[in-house]
């Protein structure tokens, strides 16, 4: 299916805080789209724009928070789960050395706004990551995805007038069985299951089932789960990630901290949050 699309992405600046997100999606594809088009847009930066972020600097974890940062995630992760989910060995070896402090925060808002099963994973709880923020930012899943696409496609309808389908991905990954698809994420597409965070994610990696990005929302045409599925599979692909796909990558990146990356620094990276996928021609 990927053989059918030619994917091109879009590079636009880094979206901060209080970011007119419509403005710069018009602005990003303007010349570039043309009918029929998907504009896949990544949520985090919607998210970031937004400010549906969280700085876990200021957050006081719980007992519980800690116990899941010292030693499920130093001890249950590198040494049971990783290699019953075949992790890479640099993601265990980085398991081993779990920052307790700044993970102790991150769990708790884990718990928070996730529960107890996402934060029992080894990353990105209830849809919360920090790659390519800030500090200790982190940032949340959109709640109302949908009704964010159907926005974002009206907006290119009415100053463009491109007839569009508006897809929201994000990294994460849908696990498939046979047709049957599912993810830890919270808030999926509808037809992608969301259940068990915890279990679903040691369930897909353990089975070694077929695992691609996930689509959030689709507006401005009717598509299969399979086909949105495909979508967000060739948009990651095409996006690339950033300063990095882990707070360990980007800090790898920029040679500083955990948490030593400044908006900055992210200010002078390419960022390429919107992938127009546009079917071929026959």
């Amino acid at each position: 299916m990927v053989n059918k699309y030619k994917a091109v992405a879009v590079t636009t600046r880094y979206w901060r805080q209080g970011e007119d997100y419509l403005k710069q999606v018009v602005r990003a594809i303007e010349n570039k789209v043309e009918d029929g088009d998907f504009v896949t847009i990544s949520e985090k930066a919607i998210s970031t724009a937004l400010g549906n972020i969280i700085d876990e600097s200021v957050v006081q974890p719980s007992r519980f928070a800690r116990f899941l940062a010292k030693y499920w995630m130093r001890f249950v992760w590198p040494y049971i789960l990783g290699p019953l989910c075949h992790l890479r060995k640099r993601t265990i070896k980085r398991l081993r050395a779990y920052p307790i402090e700044e993970g102790s925060a991150h769990k708790q808002v884990a718990l928070e706004h996730g529960g107890f099963l996402q934060a029992l994973l080894q990353g990105s709880e209830g849809a919360i990551d920090g790659s390519n923020l800030p500090y200790s930012y982190v940032s949340l899943p959109l709640k109302n995805a949908q009704q964010i696409a159907k926005k974002i496609q009206k907006q290119i309808k009415s100053k463009l007038g491109k007839k569009v389908t508006v897809v929201i991905v994000d990294t994460d990954k849908t696990y498939s069985l046979k047709g049957f698809h599912f993810t830890p994420r919270p808030k999926p597409l509808k037809g992608i299951h969301s259940f068990g965070g915890f279990l679903a994610y040691v369930a897909g990696r353990f089975l070694k089932l077929e695992k691609r990005a996930t689509p959030l929302a689709v507006a401005g045409s009717q598509i299969t789960t399979e086909g949105a599925i495909e979508i967000a599979k060739i948009a990651n692909r095409s996006r690339g990630s950033g300063a990095g796909r882990t707070v360990w990558d980007m800090a790898k990146t920029f040679r500083v901290t955990l948490t030593g990356v400044t908006w900055e620094m992210l200010d002078e990276m390419k960022h390429q949050p919107i992938v127009i996928i546009r079917p071929k021609r026959e």
